[in-house]
């Protein structure tokens, strides 16, 4: 049977570091949403041109798109034994649809680990960042900073921060995050296969916690 992990947890929790972590120990492939609308959109594929209508419009784009971009990804050979979602499904509604496809598939959902950050220490590494202009390197003034202040210590191009990493830009979108996966969060409480992970104990515990917690759920 194929297995699927959801993972689940605000910007700055860690989670893209998590899933490619997983995804390496656990021999399944990391699908990231945002990875898929990206390559849809640059490769201009069938659902590509869909999703870009709405993107052009500002809107959402629907669910059924959303959701042909991952029947697609998890149909190649390499998600033969199944994958770990990042960033999919987002609401209960994508979820149940995400339960019909993998029934389709022959999979089922066995854990969705949730790594919850309290809200200022989700403020604080994701402000805290700076990035290099010449080919991105990424700082942390706290946690990696650059030798010398404002300047990446690879190639001596100037660090700057990204319009998504100012306070107020954070702040919003950690709001928009609850906002609107808290009904997703409950729907797998529900289900039985939400685990709570503490975010804030650093990345080796992080990861320690969630493979007892997958291998202890299947």
């Amino acid at each position: 049977m194929r297995i699927y992990i959801v993972l689940l947890g605000p910007p700055g929790a860690g989670k893209g570091t998590q899933a490619q972590i997983l995804a390496e120990k656990l021999k399944l492939v990391h699908v990231s949403s945002g990875d898929l609308f990206r390559e849809n959109l640059k490769n201009k594929t069938e659902l590509g041109r869909q999703a870009q209508f709405y993107v052009d419009r500002g809107e959402l784009v629907p669910d059924d798109i959303t959701i042909g971009m991952v029947r697609d990804r998890l149909l190649k050979e390499d998600c033969s034994n199944g994958a770990i979602l990042d960033g999919f499904p987002r609401t209960p509604a994508q979820a149940e649809a995400l339960t019909m496809l993998l029934v389709e598939l022959g999979g089922r959902v066995v854990s969705v680990p949730f790594i919850y950050v309290p809200d200022e220490v989700l403020i604080e590494r994701l402000t805290g960042r700076w990035t290099c202009r010449a080919q991105g390197h990424i700082y942390h003034q706290k946690n990696n900073p650059p030798k010398v202040a404002g300047i990446c210590d690879l190639d001596g191009s100037e660090l700057y921060q990204r319009e998504d990493d100012k306070r107020e830009t954070v702040m919003r979108r950690i709001q928009v995050y609850q906002d609107q996966t808290a009904p997703l969060i409950e729907y797998y409480r529900q289900q039985g296969l939400l685990i709570e992970v503490d975010g804030t104990i650093g990345i080796e515990n992080v990861t320690d916690h969630l493979m007892k917690a997958i291998q202890g759920a299947h």
